[in-house]
Formats: C-alpha cells, structure tokens, sequence
C-alpha cells in the first residue's frame, strides 16, 4: 500500500467523500491455437542492402508464444533473425523450408511471394 498512488496518477480530485478509486484488471492473453493462426511467408528485400529475408506475418496471440515461434524456427532453420511487432524475420530465402515447419507444427500457413 505504500506506493498505491503511483496507481492513481492522472486522476483528478474528487469532493465526493464516496468517491472509491477503481483500478483497471488487466487482460490476460488468451493463447490462440496453431490450428487458427494464418501466417504468411514471404521473401522480402525492401531497405535491406539487397539482402534477402524471409518475413512470417500474421501471428496473434500473446508475446511469449511469439518469441517461442522465432526461436523455434531460428534453431530450426539454423540463420538468425529477429522477431518484433507481430512479425517474425529470418535471415536468407528459406520460405519452403519455413513453411514445411509450419505445417508439421499445426499452424495454418501459405506462401505469400
């Protein structure tokens, strides 16, 4: 309780001796199935030097499923990448190879280029 008014920040005074200060709950990510995802793997090579990267886009679902997809797929496919704002970059064109991983993983994937 010694820090609760960190939680009250921005709420402007109130005359009402009645007045109780709600906290707002928050929601937990509900995990969506690999069977209901709809992922698209693309190649892509926009402001990259020429360099060709494989983009999967599509993913929803909580964060940590997300960083679990990438790590799988990078470990998998043995390149590097990155994965931010709901897409997943792997270094070099390897859209089969990624999309044959998908499929045997259960997620709904199709190859966007």
């Amino acid at each position: 309780m010694a820090k609760d008014w960190k939680d009250r920040l921005g709420v402007v005074y109130s005359t009402n001796p009645d007045f109780g200060y709600e906290k707002e709950e928050e929601k937990e990510a509900v995990p969506i199935p690999p069977q209901k995802q709809n992922l698209i793997v693309a190649l892509d090579k926009r402001n990259r030097k020429g360099k060709a990267v494989t983009l999967i886009s599509g993913f929803k679902g909580d964060e940590g499923a997300f960083t679990e997809l990438s790590r799988m797929l990078k470990t998998k496919c043995g390149v590097g990448g990155s994965s931010k704002d709901g897409e997943i970059l792997i270094q070099g064109d390897l859209r089969d190879k990624i999309l044959q991983i998908l499929l045997k993983e259960g997620y709904r994937a199709k190859r966007g280029n």
